[in-house]
């Protein structure tokens, strides 16, 4: 049976410690997406402010370093007419219904390290989702989330939880390759800091859990991982 899922992407926001424009991570959006379609669920697009969202560029397969470029399901969805409209229309926050999914999931990049601080509506949105029991996910930098998530009591959601996400070491790698400090915080740091039981793969590697109704994935390789546990669970 047909379920429906929400996949929820960072709208653009500027890097505090590059400078530069910053958006979603491409295959962290699309690999769920096509996942989550090929077996017949529906899915729609949205972001905390709605309208137009953009792929960090080092995720762009067609980007002039070639970082990506061995992507080709991120650069077929990419050069889509189609699914482009939906990223230059993304559904607000604001105008989505918890009771009208089946299961939500919060994408990474760049963006939400700068951008998800002032997204209230989230922070809102994703609790309240998480206390219907409902399949509850989000992916890599997008479990930045879970740093403002807080259960209905008012403690944090991650809180003695089993959770992953973009790992110190990871990030240290990035920091070397791009010879200074790419991100204004830590998800790791973070996140145990609230009381998680924070837990990860290898660098670079496909890594998921699930606690309970959450399931978090690790970095831009675990889009798939996590979009197999979310089927799982709602096709069980």
């Amino acid at each position: 049976m047909s379920k429906n899922i929400l996949i929820i992407v960072a709208n653009p926001g500027v890097s505090t410690t590059i400078g530069t424009e910053v958006g979603f991570w491409a295959s962290e959006l699309i690999h769920p997406y096509d996942a989550f379609i090929k077996k017949g669920h529906e899915v729609t697009i949205a972001s905390p402010k709605g309208g137009k969202v953009i792929p960090d560029a080092l995720s762009d397969p067609r980007h002039e370093s070639g970082y990506s470029e061995s992507d080709t399901l991120s650069l077929r969805y990419l050069e889509d007419e189609n699914f482009n409209k939906k990223l230059i229309s993304t559904v607000p926050i604001s105008k989505v219904s918890k009771e009208d999914f089946d299961a939500i999931l919060v994408a990474g990049g760049q963006s939400p390290m700068f951008t998800f601080e002032e997204a209230k509506n989230l922070h809102r949105f994703f609790s309240e989702f998480y206390a219907t029991e409902k399949i509850t996910a989000a992916l890599c930098h997008g479990t930045a989330i879970l740093k403002w998530a807080k259960t209905e009591d008012g403690e944090p959601l991650v809180k003695n939880k089993k959770v992953t996400g973009f790992t110190n070491a990871e990030e240290n790698a990035v920091d070397e390759l791009m010879g200074q400090k790419v991100m204004p915080w830590r998800v790791e740091d973070a996140l145990t800091k609230l009381g998680a039981k924070f837990v990860q793969g290898d660098l670079w590697e496909a890594f998921a859990v699930q606690d309970g109704n959450l399931i978090t994935g690790q970095q831009q390789m675990s889009g798939k991982k996590v979009a197999d546990l979310v089927i799982k669970n709602l096709e069980s």
